[in-house]
């Protein structure tokens, strides 16, 4: 007679947890990072197609970190959210905390339901009228929402990387400022691989995009090609000064 196989609530929630965990950071890093007219993002992502950074609404970003089919699906839900939400009231109430809880409550359903966890974790954004007024929420597999302030970093070797730029970040940083510092840091992981002399992850290799306050309603705009390239190449002395 075989006895009952009996697992723990405790041993279960541990196991899909670090399920989740080894599945997340197997993947590329991304960073998050706040400049004096907006947010930065940006990853090591060779593709053209499969984005990890997109926009969901007027002033909202999205980016994901894990397996690219769950957190799409995400994405898709997060879009048709936001389009219900202002269609049937106003697009100003539409916003990153209502979007984070909604993720929230998806992640964490499907975290103590279902019998695999989902194998991202994200971060919702929103950039306002003033740095102060900017939202960056960071979602992990199980539901947790945190609230963060200046920078966020997901997937791979986070905890190396998000110590590097809590040294280098600070407030009031322009845009070519914050996406050199976020290219060193994910350069850092990568360092060895690269040929000696050489950026460690070229621009055409890179996938940036920003939330800019200065753009009337849609403040989504990715950066590629020679605009992307003349940012990561504008010396300190060249960045213009005030507003």
């Amino acid at each position: 007679m075989s006895m009952p196989f009996y697992v723990s609530p405790e041993q279960l929630m541990k196991d899909r947890a670090d399920f989740a965990r080894k599945g997340i950071a197997r993947g590329r890093s991304v960073v998050v990072l706040a400049y004096d007219q907006g947010i930065a993002f940006a990853t090591h992502n060779p593709s053209r197609s499969l984005h990890k950074i997109s926009e969901i609404y007027d002033r909202i970003a999205f980016a994901a970190v894990g397996k690219y089919n769950e957190f799409e699906n995400l994405r898709v839900a997060g879009v048709r959210y936001a389009d219900l939400r202002g269609y049937s009231y106003d697009r100003a109430d539409v916003n990153a905390r209502g979007l984070a809880n909604a993720y929230a409550q998806t992640l964490g359903t499907v975290f103590t339901t279902e019998s695999k966890p989902l194998e991202v974790e994200l971060v919702v954004a929103e950039v306002g009228p003033s740095p102060a007024q900017d939202q960056i929420y960071r979602l992990s597999y199980d539901g947790s929402v945190a609230d963060e302030t200046g920078f966020v970093v997901m997937g791979g070797q986070a905890e190396q990387l998000g110590r590097d730029l809590g040294e280098a970040w600070h407030p009031g940083m322009t845009l070519p400022e914050v996406l050199r510092l976020a290219v060193s840091t994910l350069g850092g992981a990568d360092a060895r691989d690269a040929p000696e002399g050489e950026q460690a992850i070229p621009a055409s290799q890179l996938e940036v995009a920003v939330l800019d306050r200065t753009r009337p309603r849609r403040a989504f705009r990715r950066l590629t090609g020679t605009v992307l390239s003349g940012l990561l190449e504008q010396k300190p002395e060249e960045a213009p000064h005030g507003p």
